[in-house]
């Protein structure tokens, strides 16, 4: 008898060794989802219907089951760590806007960042989640996500628009699925973020009342319905499908969705709610109202850049996706081209370098990579973030000086007219070598500048029905709110300091700050 050889063996088990390699490979990604809801992940990722292999050999499904449930249970820890991250940077946002605003502001500041994280929370929940990716249908990368199939939609011109999700209601049972789960937590430190941003634009000034009201209003129906337009496949994600312009509406982490959606809000609220006391002079000119802690600020900014290596590779929604590299690389150099043209841009023309503005060139340059970071190359990122970083220097002095509009931690330069910039970028620099199959449209998402004007069209369009929705909505809803309960905190509470009269406390305890009418007011440069 012929002795078995290890090549004599691997030639007897190579049919079975090649089967394993093709349905890991190539049928996995299609075949590896559960089908009814999966709450303790026992079955999420397995595959039940692979023929057996020879007997006294490892079985086909034991493999791949065993295969399925890494690759999926990798997406999820890695969903669900950088869903972590992004709920750190809310520390980033209150220490921001804290040492951006004066001390007598502090424990009401910091009591806004943390209380709309609790309204979030519940809001998105309650309804918010439902509205925004009930009709998402099923994310592979997280190994299904039954339930999630109802999408109201109108039909028009021979087109299905979705308008809005109408499943997951409270996170009920027939969504009780580890894969739904992960997807909520991950998208509701989105949402939180988006409705963060008023916290900083409105401060000093902002009633606590109204502001819970407003906490509710935004997490359960304003952010959902507009990010069900983008991620949730609704009418703006169907562009491309609906009337060929590139792949509809594409922004990968949220400039529009999260940014521009939190930015128009706060927008919206100031308007309403006017600038705060001694802010600009009878004659119209501004005057700059200082911050009180910079450390404070500038440490806050650093937990924000931080926490953006969640905000950005984490949207995969797939440690098995190796373009995470590309995306976490694209956002650090954006980072630092936008703090690095805010600085040089202050320090040549105002001769000193200005730290508070490094740090909003900074999150400038991240908020407008958001959108682009998965498709563009770094020598597009370093030019997107330079181009935000200049961005926010001009349209801060502007938002300020010309439009009187009093956003005490540049919210809306920041935050908005870099998250509009960041979803026409993607339009303009997407350079065709990622994004096959995106909102299902064959082949990469490609930019104006790589062959396709119709992405520039689609990312103008979305962009700017966010502006125009948002600010509509939010706007009638600062009226109504400010006829029903009032909006603005009294005056004197306001020149007192909000911290005793809103919230219940000082900020801090021993704090020798003067009250307001000595407080160094000074004209902006």
């Amino acid at each position: 008898m012929k002795p078995k050889t290890t090549k004599n063996r691997l030639i007897k088990y190579l049919p079975l060794i090649m089967a394993i390699t093709f349905i890991t490979v190539i049928l996995l990604p299609f075949l590896s989802h559960a089908q009814v809801p999966d709450p303790s992940g026992t079955h999420t990722g397995t595959i039940k219907d692979v023929p057996a292999a020879k007997p006294g050999a490892p079985t086909l499904n034991e493999v791949a089951d065993a295969v399925g449930h890494n690759r999926i249970g990798i997406n999820i820890l890695w969903t669900l760590l950088t869903g972590f991250l992004v709920m750190f940077m809310q520390v980033g946002f209150a220490m921001v806007e804290t040492g951006f605003t004066r001390a007598k502001n502090v424990a009401h500041t910091m009591a806004m960042n943390m209380f709309i994280y609790i309204l979030g929370i519940t809001g998105f929940w309650i309804c918010g989640f439902a509205f925004m990716f009930g009709g998402i249908g099923s994310v592979s990368a997280l190994g299904g996500t039954p339930g999630l199939t109802h999408e109201f939609t109108i039909h028009l011109l021979g087109k299905d628009f979705g308008i809005i999700g109408a499943a997951g209601y409270f996170l009920n049972s027939k969504v009780y699925d580890v894969g739904v789960f992960t997807l909520f937590l991950f998208q509701m430190v989105f949402m939180d973020t988006a409705a963060t941003i008023p916290t900083g634009a409105m401060a000093e000034r902002w009633k606590f009342k109204s502001f819970a009201v407003y906490g509710l209003f935004i997490s359960m129906f304003v952010y959902p319905i507009f990010g069900n337009w983008v991620w949730g496949g609704g009418w703006l994600a169907s562009l491309g499908t609906n009337f060929g312009l590139g792949h509809g509406h594409v922004d990968f982490a949220g400039s529009s969705v999260v940014h521009l959606v939190g930015a128009v809000a706060g927008l919206a609220g100031i308007l309403v709610l006017g600038p705060r006391i001694g802010k600009y002079n009878k004659d119209g000119s501004a005057n700059t109202i200082p911050g009180h802690n910079i450390p404070m600020a500038v440490v806050g900014t650093l937990i924000l850049a931080f926490g953006w290596f969640g905000f950005n590779p984490g949207s995969t929604l797939a440690g098995t996706d190796l373009r995470i590299a590309v995306i976490a690389t694209n956002t650090m150099i954006a980072s630092a081209s936008g703090g690095l043209f805010a600085t040089l841009y202050m320090w040549i023309k105002y001769k000193k370098p200005e730290v508070g503005v490094m740090g909003n060139g900074l999150l400038g340059g991240l908020v407008a990579i958001t959108a682009p970071c998965a498709f563009v190359n770094a020598a597009s990122a370093f030019l997107i973030g330079g181009i935000a970083g200049l961005l926010v220097v001009l349209s801060t002095f502007y938002i300020d000086q010309k439009l009187k509009i009093d956003d005490p931690v540049g919210a809306i330069a920041v935050h908005g007219v870099c998250g509009y910039w960041g979803v026409l970028a993607l339009g303009l620099f997407a350079d065709g070598q990622y994004g096959d199959g995106w909102n299902g449209v064959k082949g990469n998402v490609t930019g104006w500048f790589y062959g396709d004007p119709k992405q520039f069209l689609a990312e103008f369009i979305g962009g700017t029905t966010c502006i125009i929705f948002v600010f509509a909505v939010m706007y009638i809803f600062f009226k109504v709110c400010d006829k029903i309960i009032g909006i603005r905190s009294l005056e004197a509470d306001e020149i007192k300091g909000l911290d005793e009269d809103e919230i219940g406390l000082k900020g801090y305890d021993n704090e020798d700050h003067p009250p307001f009418e000595h407080e160094k007011i000074t004209n902006l440069v």
